[in-house]
């Protein structure tokens, strides 16, 4: 039986290269509440393959020998979310490493509320302490 190396890894590298499309790395949309995602996924392939042949003596099993060999993987990883909502998209990552980051991007937002919250709070202590001022008719 004689193989072609050549037509084994063009065989092989036609395969893996199926599997990373843009479907792949950017998945399916689906919607959660008022926002739609989709996953955004890292996909690495890998090939190799070797030939050899040869004359052996020595051994019990005389004689020549030929050999070919190939094979392949796939690797997939999430990578985040692209997630949109009313007009305006932002990523999201999946990567524990960067959730510091996140949290320091949205530290502004968060700010902004808690300094709303405290405004509305000491307005509305001061009303209150208004009234008590007031003389009682």
């Amino acid at each position: 039986m004689e193989t072609n190396f050549e037509q084994l890894l063009d065989k092989l590298s036609a395969n893996l290269k199926g599997i990373a499309t843009t479907e792949t790395v950017l998945g399916e949309e689906f919607t959660l509440g008022e926002f739609s995602c989709r996953p955004v996924i890292k996909v690495g392939l890998g090939f190799g393959g070797g030939t050899g042949e040869g004359d052996d003596d020595r051994h019990r099993f005389k004689g020549k020998g030929k050999g070919v060999g190939a094979g392949g993987g796939v690797g997939v990883t999430p990578v985040g979310f692209l997630v949109t909502k009313s007009g305006e998209i932002s990523f999201i990552s999946s990567d524990n490493k960067k959730g510091l980051q996140t949290v320091l991007e949205k530290a502004p937002d968060l700010i902004e509320k808690v300094m709303d919250l405290k405004q509305k709070k000491e307005g509305a202590q001061g009303k209150e302490e208004k009234e008590e001022k007031k003389p009682k008719a």
